[in-house]
């Protein structure tokens, strides 16, 4: 079997596990959160809303972040094994930094959110030059936003958002041009209840330097295989595959 026929059976699995039904458990588990959100006040989640948007948008687009410079002339294989090698190295900061933060008690805690996304970005921006794409193109970064999505949402939403990125060449030109236009309410719940469950425990005192650690490192894997997911798909889409291996 060669490199390719190999990530063509891993990407068919993983459109398979974001397209099938639902569970049970996880349909009882999106009742209850929802009907949680329903007794917060909406100025409440306008306020979370405006504060992640904030957050994101500034790492998003930051100037700090547009130093990843697309790699070329390399074959698939090589481009996926110097990704995966920064896929680990991130893991390990991000496990680091959990650690830390979920040692120093609530204040700590609450700084890891912003230091936490600040990493799960840049190791995009770098999963996405290691596939040969310009994160200075607006569009690529809104690709990565669509990623972080797809790691971080519901069952149902990781659909919906599979389903727009599954022509995203494509289409990218349809996207809006304001990234406010960006349904950033629904990005900020479904981030936040992914991660809720994940990161409390990280608030108690003495387990929440294990529980930030382990909380961090699973949390950037999961982006991680996210993301090579979604470029492998737009690479076979666009029959690049091929191109790369040669």
């Amino acid at each position: 079997m060669t490199y390719e026929q190999k990530i063509l059976s891993e990407l068919e699995f993983w459109k398979f596990k974001i397209l099938q039904k639902q569970s049970f458990f996880g349909n009882v588990t999106d009742k209850v959160q929802k009907k949680i959100n329903s007794y917060i006040p909406d100025k409440v989640h306008n306020a979370i809303t405006v504060t992640i948007k904030q957050m994101v948008k500034a790492v998003l687009f930051g100037s700090k972040y547009t130093t990843a410079k697309p790699i070329l002339h390399l074959t698939l294989m090589h481009r996926e094994a110097l990704i995966k090698q920064k896929i680990q190295n991130y893991k390990k900061t991000g496990a680091a930094e959990g650690g830390i933060t979920g040692a120093g008690g609530f204040l700590m805690s609450l700084a890891d959110f912003p230091i936490l996304l600040g990493i799960k970005m840049k190791m995009l921006f770098d999963i996405a030059a290691g596939y040969g794409y310009d994160v200075n193109d607006y569009r690529e970064r809104l690709f990565i936003l669509h990623i972080f999505q797809l790691a971080f949402s519901s069952k149902q939403e990781s659909k919906n958002v599979f389903l727009k990125m599954q022509n995203w060449d494509k289409s990218a030109h349809l996207l809006p041009t304001n990234i406010d236009e960006f349904d950033w309410l629904t990005f900020q719940q479904q981030y936040r209840d992914y991660i809720d469950l994940a990161k409390l425990a990280q608030l108690i005192p003495f387990v929440g330097a294990a529980v930030g650690a382990v909380a961090n490192y699973k949390l950037i894997e999961k982006l991680g295989k996210t993301a090579m997911m979604a470029y492998r798909l737009r690479l076979i889409q666009f029959e690049t595959l091929k191109n790369l291996h040669s």
